[in-house]
């Protein structure tokens, strides 16, 4: 992930309300949430306010929106969350940890969807 596009999306997190949307959106996984389910989340919140904190994720590629219906539903992009991780974890111990290394790997095959062992785990 280049420094510039790192920026952007911790200054579009920097921020209370999108903080707390990007949270939801990743306990939602892969099948994301509907604007009016995100503002019932925040308390609430009004629909104005809610769509601009939600284009502001989108234009700082934290997030994407699709339309089922009359709805629109958002949701995290993985490979963005694995990037900013993998940015904020390259260099950790000199750039030779073999823990952080894995973690890294891990997070970028992260689709949002539960593995199967953890399926299984749960029923």
């Amino acid at each position: 992930m280049l420094e510039k596009n790192a920026l952007n999306a911790f200054a579009a997190l920097s921020q209370e309300t999108r903080l707390r949307i990007v949270r939801l959106l990743v306990v939602a996984g892969a099948e994301g949430m509907a604007a009016g389910h995100i503002a019932e989340a925040l308390d609430g919140a009004a629909p104005s306010r809610i769509s601009f904190h939600l284009s502001h994720l989108e234009n700082a590629g934290l997030i994407h929106s699709r339309r089922e219906g009359r709805q629109i539903i958002y949701c995290a992009i993985w490979a963005t969350l694995a990037d900013l991780v993998a940015f904020l974890m390259h260099d950790c111990c000199q750039g030779h940890c073999e823990y952080c290394d894995k973690a890294i790997e891990l997070f970028t095959q992260c689709t949002g969807e539960p593995t199967e062992g953890y399926i299984k785990k749960v029923r």
